[in-house]
């Protein structure tokens, strides 16, 4: 467990303490079997920009239920994808972004997949997801690093504010930045990566809150800036009480 001593680390130590710590508090991951499939990963990845999980599934549901295959999802009236999408937060936006990013797979490829992103290096597919109207470089790390284990890492909202809370990054770096900065500070290995973007999306769903964290049961305590500012230096009674392992009592995990 850090002590009062890690405040003064630096910022990649910082950054290397986290994916320890968060490492044992939360259970590990593999990249053994891809979460979604990469034509999923991609859509889904869309259609969730500021929507919650359920409203994005309920969306991607309906979707594919009106129009059956990309295929008709691409060929439907774009009024009517808007429609079916219109649990997500833009689906006036979203619709026609989605059919130009099917109209490009199916022109460039001649089939609407992803699977030779698997053969190319990861510069070059991200600079080609990236060129994807709507596609940034979230949802680009995330096909990249979920369906094809490449180094990259993803930076949402949650990982962004625990960096900045923690002082892995400067108060005011974009996420665009983040992305840059802790992937310099971290190996070059896809395991690591993605046990670092998932624990820290975790603990900002869980525990590091936007409004109101629950310090008390962070094991970051010990070399956070938030926590340090908020409460002071973390004593060895608070680092005590910090809990080892993520108990299920307190709920299921998020996707």
């Amino acid at each position: 467990m850090p002590t009062s001593a890690t405040y003064a680390s630096p910022a990649a130590e910082k950054t290397w303490q986290d994916h320890q710590l968060l490492n044992e508090f939360y259970p590990p991951l593999s990249l053994d079997t891809p979460r979604r499939a990469p034509m999923r990963e991609l859509i889904s990845t869309v259609l969730s920009h500021r929507t919650t999980h359920a409203d994005e599934e309920l969306a991607y549901d309906r979707m594919l239920a009106a129009f059956g295959d990309w295929a008709g999802v691409l060929a439907a009236p774009t009024a009517e994808l808007a429609h079916a999408i219109r649990t997500t937060r833009w689906p006036d936006t979203q619709a026609p972004r989605i059919q130009e990013i099917l109209r490009r797979i199916w022109a460039e490829r001649g089939a609407f997949e992803l699977d030779f992103l698997a053969d190319w290096p990861t510069e070059k597919g991200m600079a080609w997801l990236n060129d994807m109207p709507g596609i940034g470089l979230k949802t680009a790390s995330l096909v990249l690093l979920f369906n094809f284990g490449k180094p990259v890492l993803p930076v949402d909202t949650h990982v962004h504010r625990i960096a900045q809370r923690v002082g892995m990054i400067g108060p005011k770096a974009s996420a665009d930045k983040a992305h840059q900065v802790l992937l310099e500070q971290l190996p070059k290995d896809a395991l690591v990566l993605l046990n670092f973007h998932k624990h820290n999306y975790w603990h900002g769903q869980k525990v590091c809150f936007f409004t109101r964290p629950d310090c008390a049961r962070c094991p970051l305590k010990g070399f956070c800036n938030y926590y340090l500012e908020h409460h002071g230096p973390a004593t060895p009674e608070a680092l005590a009480a910090t809990p080892a392992h993520w108990d299920t009592a307190w709920g299921a995990l998020p996707h």
